[in-house]
């Protein structure tokens, strides 16, 4: 790598313009007080270098080193953060009809999440200035991994967490050597606290999304999906592409900003043609960015008393995000979307049940804002989908803690939001198909579409599920079997749809089955004449998601 001294660093104030050399942590501009600075770097020399100097380099978050705000190589605290994989969600699209969803999977991170950017980052930079004792408040991902890396740089960490937070989360918090500071109230509660006893301790306070460090690790992500895409898309002859969309989880919107500077920096160095538009899904019981750019409003109007167990995103009051990310989508295009508590957990049964990717339930907001963005026609189906898969959770052995591992700060109750606080654990989960429902029979020709609707249904219990890949096989398969219902493709070979449809109507021991029929095929009308009084329901393939297809099977068997 090449020391930063080469590549000097600037500030530079959002509200006026006036710029700095970066030598410090600076809280706000000396010209007119603003609290948005950028760092600017050197992007004539870093065009010069790159891209031919990444080749030589192993592939993390450092390899973009030119672009982040260290002086000295000797002060990067890393442990291999970055250079998580890209990975295409293939069962996820076959159902979606959408070929191309793909998702960051930076549960790969050394502590299972994608601050470990921000963390890496963050500590170095304080262990760069001689900040030995730190502070930080978090609903989690932070707090462990800024502990991780202040362990490793030999920095003193002070934790704010709300009580709420997932026991295991402040346990490992506790393992790494952190102060744990419980506080019985909301995160934005928490930070108060947190800077408070930061300004009475005259300890060095992170400002999170007000902080260079933590917007700049943020970006890393971007500049390797940018890297990362044309290899799975297939047009090698373009070293660096922007996906049509970004999918992000957020609270105070951090990511999203980051991942934004990035692209504006890799236009601005001719690696990519475009932005991104961008999807920022909140949590519908605390959803400030969400509701207040529906109202039109320039400022968030703060959630004070969250309704949410997605604990992780529950950020009352986004700050100063909120401007920056409405004036993108607005400029650009872009969605802020709600799920709720509800869609969440059904988005991790989803991508645990069809791809294999168990996921914390914050990293699943995301992936609910697809489907939901999808389904109301904001997203073409043949457009490029990229998802930040933020997060995994990894609980601490209880028996490796004593019983004072963590202390607890009392609130008053009138210092926080009126009415009632949110409750610790997961509830709520898909219902069972009935059982009256046991013997479901697949006449399907394609491997792939058998596969999808087999790992469907056995995501809902235990089924007989019979198959068979052509017209013949199917209607001799249906006639042994006499399943409870039939899902039906109508391009199959041996002969089709329609006419195993009027082989079954016209045999009296299986003319009852309910027939679904999903196909791909466009209907003409006759087509649809001859369906008529034959079938159950009709459902095109990549048009419906596992649930829809789960309660039809449960209407017809009824």
């Amino acid at each position: 790598m090449t020391s930063k001294s080469q590549y000097p660093v600037w500030l530079e104030c959002a509200s006026c313009g006036h710029t700095i050399p970066f030598t410090r942590p600076t809280k706000a501009c000396a010209q007119c007080g603003g609290e948005w600075l950028d760092a600017r770097y050197d992007y004539d020399a870093v065009r010069e270098l790159w891209p031919d100097a990444l080749s030589q380099r192993p592939f993390n978050m450092w390899r973009y080193r030119e672009l982040l705000p260290l002086r000295d190589d000797a002060h990067i605290v890393t442990m291999g953060e970055g250079g998580t994989p890209l990975l295409h969600a293939t069962n996820l699209g076959l159902m979606l009809g959408c070929p191309h969803i793909y998702f960051k999977d930076e549960r790969q991170g050394p502590t299972g999440s994608f601050k470990d950017r921000q963390a890496s980052l963050a500590i170095s930079v304080m262990k760069e200035h001689g900040i030995t004792e730190a502070i930080v408040a978090s609903t989690g991902n932070v707090a462990i991994s800024y502990s991780a890396y202040s362990a490793l740089a030999g920095i003193k960490m002070w934790t704010f967490l709300t009580s709420l937070v997932p026991s295991e989360k402040m346990r490992e918090v506790a393992l790494y050597g952190s102060e744990v500071i419980k506080v019985t109230t909301t995160y934005d509660q928490t930070k108060k606290v947190a800077a408070d006893f930061a300004a009475r301790k005259g300890i060095f306070l992170d400002r999170g999304i007000r902080g260079i460090s933590a917007r700049e690790g943020m970006k890393t992500v971007a500049f390797e999906m940018a890297e990362q895409l044309p290899r799975l898309i297939g047009t090698g002859d373009t070293p660096w592409r922007t996906p049509d969309w970004y999918f992000q989880a957020v609270s105070g919107g951090m990511g999203p900003v980051g991942v934004w500077k990035a692209y504006q920096e890799m236009l601005l160095l001719g690696l990519v043609d475009r932005m991104p538009k961008l999807a920022c899904i909140q949590v519908a019981g605390c959803a400030p960015i969400v509701n207040s750019f529906n109202k039109g409003l320039e400022e968030a109007e703060p959630v004070l008393n969250p309704q949410t167990r997605v604990i992780t995103i529950a950020t009352g009051t986004p700050g100063p995000a909120y401007g920056y990310l409405t004036r993108v989508v607005r400029e650009h295009g872009g969605a802020f979307e709600a799920v709720t508590d509800d869609e969440t957990f059904r988005a991790m049964h989803v991508m645990a049940k069809l791809d294999g990717i168990s996921m914390e339930p914050a990293a699943a907001v995301a992936f609910a804002g697809v489907f939901k963005l999808l389904s109301k026609g904001v997203i073409k189906r043949d457009e490029v989908i990229v998802v930040n898969c933020s997060g995994h959770t990894f609980p601490v052995e209880k028996h490796l803690l004593g019983d004072e591992w963590a202390q607890t700060v009392e609130v008053p109750a009138e210092a926080s939001a009126p009415g009632r606080h949110p409750t610790e654990g997961l509830l709520g989960s898909l219902g069972q198909i009935d059982d009256r429902v046991q013997r479901i029979a697949i006449i399907e020709d394609d491997p792939k579409a058998r596969l999808l609707l087999r790992r469907i249904l056995q995501t809902r219990g235990e089924y007989h599920i019979f198959e068979a890949a052509d017209g013949i096989a199917g209607l001799e398969m249906v006639r042994r079997e006499h399943p409870d219902i039939i899902l039906l493709d109508l391009m199959i070979p041996g002969i089709d749809g329609f006419a195993v449809l009027e082989a079954l109507k016209s045999d009296e021991h299986v003319a009852d089955v309910p027939v679904i029929v999903i196909s791909a095929k466009e209907l003409t009308a006759d087509e649809r004449a001859r369906l008529s009084g034959q079938i159950d329901m009709l459902m095109q393939k990549g048009d419906f998601t596992d649930e829809d297809l789960l309660e039809e099977i449960l209407k017809r068997a009824s």
